[in-house]
């Protein structure tokens, strides 16, 4: 259970998705807001609680629930396993591989992304090069205490 804290948290994540000021979340927001709130569903688990969900909306009761369901959702991993993983595709040990490259993995393996994710994600690094650099990003995520898929 959230203790107050983060409950507090939760409901102000909430209202800020909470674009109508009804109360309500529209239910194609449901991944988002609980990456807001801290949580990284896969996309099969977003699926099955839309699925189980009736209407095109919700309501922060329904979003608690689903918060504190058992089992919760699967650890984030640390940046050094993401580095790890993009390593394998940087044949030269250089800390930078191909956008190209970049855009592939996250389009075809593991739990795709599609073009458009990709596309925000890569609005948020430098890719003027052609290349990202992996390593950089990983060392600013570590230092900055949060985790990103580079």
């Amino acid at each position: 259970m959230a203790d107050q804290a983060q409950s507090t948290n939760f409901k102000e994540a909430f209202s800020l998705f909470d674009k109508r000021g009804t109360g309500r979340v529209d239910l194609d927001s449901l991944g988002d807001l609980l990456r807001a709130c801290g949580q990284n569903p896969t996309l099969a688990e977003i699926g099955d609680l839309k699925g189980g969900m009736r209407g095109g909306d919700f309501d922060f009761d329904a979003f608690q629930k689903i918060l504190n369901r058992p089992g919760g959702f699967r650890d984030p991993g640390e940046p050094e396993e993401y580095c790890r993983g993009l390593q394998v595709f940087d044949k030269d040990l250089t800390g930078f591989i191909g956008v190209g490259q970049f855009r592939y993995i996250l389009t075809n393996l593991g739990e795709k992304m599609s073009d458009d994710e990709v596309d925000e994600l890569l609005k948020a690094v430098d890719t003027s090069s052609g290349e990202l650099n992996y390593m950089g990003e990983c060392r600013y995520y570590r230092s900055e205490g949060s985790v990103s898929v580079v």
